[in-house]
């Protein structure tokens, strides 16, 4: 493997990384302590779009991790982010939470159901089928169809719940249309997140649980990458992709020194 330039800055997936199912992982306090104290960049990501960073802050601090607010960086402001490079100015019919609107709200767009330029579907809890039969009806009639994440279920106490990704397909099986999906492993998202803290792919790692999104959207993204087996992924997964993280760690504790 080349050699690559040192470490200047950080990114790191949440879920399966620094946090599982509401706990913190082992270690995850004392990396973000440390990078902290070194005044490195560093973004915590995540694919889910139901939060505002000021709402992940504070559960994030509420176990003990103490990541500021500008450090956080997820598929909504990602997918906003988008949005404003496309088409500054412009509207949305959106199903979503307040992560996704406040986003769309923070760069100027309108929410309307009434001949929006995009449809947005993010995260929810609460999916209605009168939301779902308009957002069809809306991509039938013009609108593009833009998705925060493409991840197909999410975790929960009780066990897997559907998200985006599933909920994208039953539109686009309906539509006939495919939507373009802004979150992980869209290296969309690292480079935009990357252009926020001022850091360049050639110095940066990318930290992840997932060979699917994380892994693949760093190394997209030209990041040397670092899969943790705390999460998604196990070590027999990782033979099964046609590519490979840069390092394999047990956890989010083996990387507190190379900080």
């Amino acid at each position: 493997m080349a050699e690559r330039k040192p470490i200047e800055s950080w990114l790191t997936d949440m879920d399966g990384v620094l946090i599982h199912e509401g706990v913190p992982i082992p270690g995850a306090a004392e990396f973000i302590k440390r990078l902290r104290e070194s005044g490195k960049p560093f973004l915590v990501l995540t694919n889910n779009s139901i939060y505002t960073p000021r709402d992940l802050q504070a559960r994030l601090s509420r176990m003990g991790l103490d990541v500021p607010v500008d450090n956080i960086w997820t598929s909504a402001l990602a997918t906003a982010k988008f949005l404003e490079d496309q088409r500054p100015g412009g509207t949305a019919y959106v199903i979503g939470e307040a992560g996704l609107t406040t986003a769309l709200h923070d760069i100027g767009y309108i929410l309307t159901d009434h001949e929006p330029d995009y449809v947005v579907l993010g995260e929810t809890r609460t999916y209605s089928f009168e939301a779902l039969t308009r957002a069809i009806r809306l991509i039938n009639g013009g609108a593009r169809f833009i998705c925060t994440n493409p991840d197909e279920t999410g975790p929960s106490t009780e066990g897997p719940l559907p998200a985006t990704g599933a909920v994208a397909a039953l539109i686009t099986k309906a539509t006939g249309k495919e939507p373009y999906f802004a979150g992980k492993p869209n290296p969309l998202m690292m480079r935009t997140g990357l252009n926020a803290i001022g850091a360049h792919s050639e110095t940066s790692a990318m930290i992840g649980d997932r060979m699917d999104t994380d892994v693949l959207a760093g190394l997209e993204a030209g990041m040397e990458t670092f899969l943790v087996l705390t999460g998604v992924t196990t070590h027999a997964d990782i033979d099964r992709y046609p590519f490979r993280p840069s390092r394999v760690m047990n956890s989010i504790a083996d990387l507190i020194d190379r900080v």
